[in-house]
């Protein structure tokens, strides 16, 4: 008669952060979400001290690094965080992972130091250099792998890479441009790259979340005339259309927008977090763009309808993908709790605060930016508190990323 073993449950395999195989390294969404979250938690409030004239950090802070860093620091970090992971994905295949990955991670955040603390030669050739082998390596993927739809992406974080490119060479006056033009360009991408991803998973993620009918309504025409004119604007405000002009195509593109989103039934997520973060952060690219367009027209400000669409949409989403992107890929089940609601409108509340700054009073703007930006670092500490254990442990359910 055999007997029956019952045995303890292996242990979690236990590594130092300086090896391959601890967990911080399995998936390229770890590293770079808890980096660019600790980001934004330090840089918005070093900026307003010194804007505000509190305190001085470093005379690296300037209002071009400001807008530097939450583009081409913050946002590229969960961009590629999260397109490394969604290759993965999408291809089978396994994207950088263990001392690969780690030495992205490290490339970043050398380039965040030099930015910082180094000259402008030292920062540019450190910084210059993630995003185009960040690049490189989804293109592998993505080449071995035939998945010819999503080679655009790769496409993208080139041009992404250009715009910094130009960003410092305008900084050490090589170029005669202002350094302004390419982080607008980079942001606008940016925008680009959320219409193309939240166009393929909100309404996806709204049927499956939210059950019943009616169920989202996606057309693939109207999606590319949408994704088009989202582009057309785009470009007619880097290249400096006429200002009749670009009002034309920001509203084409703000109103294309709104009838996709209105499509994706977004009254179906209000009870649902994880999705109504979703819906009204992608809510803010038609009002960004109609923003602009007024902006054109000479009225209201380009800076307010910028921060529109990078606290509101750019910000949003990423706290809700990052949120529920970790939660999927550790075995987590896709709940939002009270920590997750309070991240998602203290986020919205700062972007609302922050257009409203651009608009009220002079005498008013110091106190709403520092209630803005506030918001947004509260929101992004809790983040922090809240998943970088989740980031750092391995997937609860013992499977591999």
């Amino acid at each position: 008669m055999s007997l029956l073993t019952i045995e303890e449950p292996a242990a979690e395999a236990r590594h130092p952060l300086w090896a391959g195989g601890h967990a911080f390294w399995a998936l390229g969404f770890r590293p770079f979400y808890v980096l660019a979250a600790a980001l934004a938690v330090l840089a918005v409030p070093a900026w307003l001290s010194h804007y505000l004239g509190w305190l001085v950090w470093s005379p690296n802070i300037t209002l071009a690094w400001h807008m530097h860093e939450m583009v081409f620091g913050f946002a590229i970090a969960v961009v590629v965080g999260f397109l490394l992971t969604a290759v993965r994905a999408w291809t089978g295949l396994w994207t950088p992972r263990g001392m690969h990955l780690a030495g992205l991670a490290l490339l970043w955040t050398l380039g965040r130091v030099t930015m910082l603390t180094g000259p402008a030669w030292l920062a540019a050739v450190i910084d210059l250099s993630f995003l185009p082998l960040a690049a490189w390596s989804l293109y592998r993927v993505l080449h071995r792998a035939g998945n010819k739809r999503n080679m655009f992406l790769v496409g993208l974080l080139a041009l992404l890479a250009l715009a910094n490119g130009v960003f410092h060479a305008a900084a050490m006056g090589l170029v005669p441009l202002s350094v302004f033009a390419p982080i607008h360009a980079a942001i606008l991408l940016v925008v680009i790259i959320e219409s193309v991803i939240g166009g393929r998973v909100i309404p996806m993620f709204t049927d499956n979340g939210a059950p019943g009918t009616p169920k989202s309504v996606v057309r693939p025409r109207n999606d590319k005339i949408a994704l088009a004119v989202v582009a057309a604007a785009a470009a007619g405000w880097v290249f400096g259309a006429p200002g009749p002009l670009m009002a034309a195509l920001a509203l084409v593109a703000s109103v294309a927008t709104a009838i996709r989103l209105a499509g994706w039934r977004p009254y179906r997520s209000v009870r649902v977090p994880l999705l109504w973060i979703l819906h009204l952060s992608y809510a803010w690219i038609p009002i960004g763009f109609l923003m602009l367009g007024l902006a054109a027209l000479g009225v209201g400000t380009a800076s307010t309808a910028l921060h529109a669409l990078a606290v509101g949409s750019m910000a949003g989403l990423i706290v809700g993908m990052i949120t529920r992107t970790t939660l999927g890929h550790t075995g987590r089940k896709l709940v939002a709790g009270r920590a997750e609601v309070a991240m998602y409108a203290l986020i919205q509340a700062g972007a609302v605060i922050r257009v409203a700054a651009g608009m009220a009073p002079p005498e008013w703007r110091a106190s709403l930016l520092t209630v803005s930006g506030a918001c947004w670092s509260l929101s992004f500490a809790l983040l922090l508190l809240v998943y970088a254990p989740y980031l750092w442990r391995a997937r609860i359910d013992g499977k591999e990323g």
